[in-house]
């Protein structure tokens, strides 16, 4: 039996923004099929995903949207994944990027921008979120958002080393917010119900089916918290609760001068350093 380490190894996937491939809107050889360029491939590409999902786009398929022959996309991208890969950067410039360098005290802000941002990015286009993992994510308009998020978290004043904590926490937990949003949504849609009224079939069912199930009778206080306002409220209500306490956790491990030096803004922003969390500082830390 062959061992781990003499099975031959699988090529890490490439990008099709490092093989030195053509520049977007040419083609890559010879006379290029007339009407047609990259970018309006990785458009249709785009609209083909939003409309029909991951799982039904193919390359024929695309060409019949295009009303081309298949052949002629092969003129502007080498594969499948070199499309979907521009695709998830052409969607990623949705992002709304601020300005981490001019205000670095309202890191804050900057943080819910971006959360926003990205969480918006993922329920409108739900194919994005298993593509993330999928590809380096090195595109020009991913870059720029990762450059961002690296700005906004520095200026909150942690260590380098807690830095990559911080963007963890918060982005991580927006992708699989984002990422059950658009899912939820999804489902709604293929009901063809609102979400209020898949909401309340879908909790009516569970409270009497599993009405003697301990969980289903624990959360009944959980649940009845979320009687009020709309379903799209609610998700907005949970987002932003939860972010605000991914910004307390941060602020929890700020060493006080940090905070102070925020100013009148960073002391109504929440939890100081003596709140919640671990209670020790940037000067107590080991790193």
């Amino acid at each position: 039996m062959a061992k781990a380490a003499d099975r031959p190894k699988r090529a890490a996937r490439t990008s099709v923004w490092l093989e030195g491939k053509a520049p977007r809107g040419t083609g890559r050889r010879g006379a290029q099929p007339a009407g047609l360029d990259r970018d309006r491939i990785t458009a249709a590409t785009v609209r083909l995903l939003d409309a029909e999902g991951l799982a039904k786009f193919s390359m024929r398929r695309l060409a019949a949207e295009l009303n081309v022959t298949a052949m002629s996309v092969y003129w502007y991208v080498d594969t499948k994944d070199d499309l979907l890969e521009l695709a998830l950067d052409r969607v990623a410039e949705e992002v709304r990027l601020p300005d981490t360098e001019a205000v670095p005290a309202e890191w804050r802000e900057q943080l819910r921008e971006l959360a926003a941002g990205y969480r918006d990015l993922l329920v409108r286009h739900p194919w994005v979120s298993p593509l993330i993992g999928e590809f380096l994510n090195i595109g020009p308009n991913w870059l720029a958002f990762s450059l961002a998020i690296q700005r906004a978290v520095q200026n909150t004043g942690l260590t380098p080393y807690r830095q990559n904590g911080a963007i963890a926490a918060v982005f991580q937990f927006v992708y699989g917010f984002g990422t059950i949003e658009g899912h939820f949504l999804a489902r709604v849609a293929a009901a063809g119900m609102t979400q209020d009224e898949y909401f309340r079939d879908a909790v009516g069912t569970v409270n009497e089916e599993l009405a003697t199930n301990e969980a289903v009778r624990s959360a009944a206080e959980l649940m009845a918290s979320r009687s009020e306002g709309t379903v799209s409220e609610m998700w907005a209500r949970d987002f932003t609760i939860a972010l605000d306490l991914m910004i307390a956790g941060i602020e929890s491990m700020l060493d006080p001068a940090v905070l102070a030096g925020d100013g009148e803004r960073g002391a109504a922003g929440g939890a100081t350093a003596g709140g919640a969390g671990t209670g020790v500082t940037e000067e107590e830390s080991p790193r």
